[in-house]
């Protein structure tokens, strides 16, 4: 993959973090943290997930920069 791929897939992921973490907040807010709490295990899930991925395609992109 190409520096400009590993970032279009950073970018992707930073989006979901960011609608997740909102989507959090609503959850939270509204008390249906507690109401719906599997769905929300199911978003810190997510969150989770996305973190971790932007993480190993970070380091993926910067050892193919450091070349």
């Amino acid at each position: 993959m190409s520096e400009a791929d590993y970032q279009r897939i950073i970018d992707a992921l930073q989006d979901l973090i960011d609608e997740t973490q909102s989507t959090l907040e609503r959850f939270e807010t509204s008390g249906m943290d507690e109401k719906m709490s599997e769905d929300y295990e199911k978003l810190l899930e997510i969150l989770d997930q996305a973190v971790k991925q932007q993480r190993e395609h970070t380091l993926a992109m910067l050892r193919l920069v450091g070349r």
